[in-house]
């Protein structure tokens, strides 16, 4: 396949499916990294402060949410990583993430210097939708299960 420079950078196109599935494995691979050892084993189990501070959030089962979030952070995100049911996962830390940004850090800035702000959880989230939609690509545990298949 020959491909020349003007296509490269304008064409919005990929030199093919393997450079763009690459792409995706590294995104999926360190966001479900960093959301488990960054974020979500650090709210397993739930600490009685964690707990306090979702109840203090309206949550009428505040245990229960948090382990619903630090298991979708944790193990969401390392399943997400394995590319591992990939579309539930991102669901999951999804779902967490729109918790996080606009209910946790409601009243917070959008962006904020050295403060509390919903850029990171909507950063997350964001980054969640293409495997919502996609799933893990071709290099994903997700993908061993689809060539058995056939």
């Amino acid at each position: 396949m020959q491909l020349n420079l003007n296509e490269l950078l304008f064409s919005g196109q990929t030199p093919g499916a393997v450079a763009t599935d690459a792409g995706m494995t590294v995104l999926r691979v360190a966001a479900g990294l960093m959301m488990a050892f960054g974020h979500g084993f650090d709210k397993l189990p739930p600490s009685a402060g964690f707990v306090g501070m979702v109840e203090g959030l309206g949550f009428h089962s505040p245990e229960l949410f948090a382990w619903m979030a630090g298991l979708a952070e944790g193990i969401g995100g390392l399943l997400l990583a394995a590319g591992l049911l990939t579309r539930a996962s991102a669901a999951a830390i999804l779902g967490a993430m729109l918790v996080a940004a606009f209910v946790a850090h409601g009243g917070d800035p959008l962006f904020a210097t050295g403060g509390p702000s919903k850029e990171l959880a909507l950063l997350y989230a964001a980054v969640m939708v293409p495997f919502l939609f996609a799933g893990s690509g071709r290099y994903g545990v997700d993908a061993m299960f689809r060539r058995q298949e056939v």
